[in-house]
């Protein structure tokens, strides 16, 4: 092959982009978790948390059809500051954590919603009903590094369900059907090991 030839064909495969692909962010579980509020007898509100949360973000941010979301969520860690409530909540009259020992988040398609914001529209699974539900984003952070070279960045989550939609009846007097929930994140991506 000419020489001239050589340097065209480097020229034609400079010019093809590089294939950008999702990076892939775990869950930091002490600085994550889940809280949810809901109207007690109409005249107060009860706030929660689940403790225990984990997950996965596949995330490129110059292509949003790329992102996935996977999130998982121990129905028992559920956590109202009241043994006796959070056991009654535990208990088949509620989310039956026996049965169904955890919450379920998957993604379907992760949007842009404005500048630093994202519309996340998945599958929630509760109580082993699944109803298509949207996550209103803020976020992710920029990227920060740690000491020891890892990447972490922060996202926020709100979204609001019917307890009755996913058979969740318990006592419908006592509590309200309208239930908040905030999903507070940090990921985190380790640094490249050293060969």
């Amino acid at each position: 092959m000419s020489r001239s030839l050589l340097g065209l064909a480097g020229v034609v495969i400079l010019a093809i982009p590089s294939v950008a692909r999702a990076d892939t962010w775990h869950f930091d579980p002490p600085h994550s978790s889940a809280q949810f509020s809901v109207r007690h007898m109409g005249i107060s509100t009860v706030r929660g948390a689940f403790t225990k949360v984990s997950g996965s973000v596949e995330y490129d941010p110059s292509d949003l059809s790329k992102t996935t979301v996977d999130v998982t969520i121990e129905a028992a860690s559920v956590d109202t500051r009241v043994d006796a409530r959070d056991n009654h909540l535990r208990s088949p009259a509620f989310l039956d954590v026996a049965k169904y020992p955890t919450l379920t988040f998957k993604s379907k398609r992760v949007e842009s919603a404005g500048q630093g914001r994202l519309k996340v529209t998945g599958d929630l699974t509760i109580h082993g009903v699944t109803k298509t539900v949207v996550l209103d984003v803020e976020g992710p952070t920029d990227p920060i590094k740690d000491p020891k070279g890892n990447l972490h960045m922060g996202a926020f989550a709100t979204t609001k369900i019917n307890r009755q939609d996913f058979s969740v009846s318990g006592v419908p007097v006592m509590v309200g059907d309208d239930v908040s929930i905030t999903i507070d994140v940090e990921m985190v991506k380790p640094a490249p090991v050293a060969h």
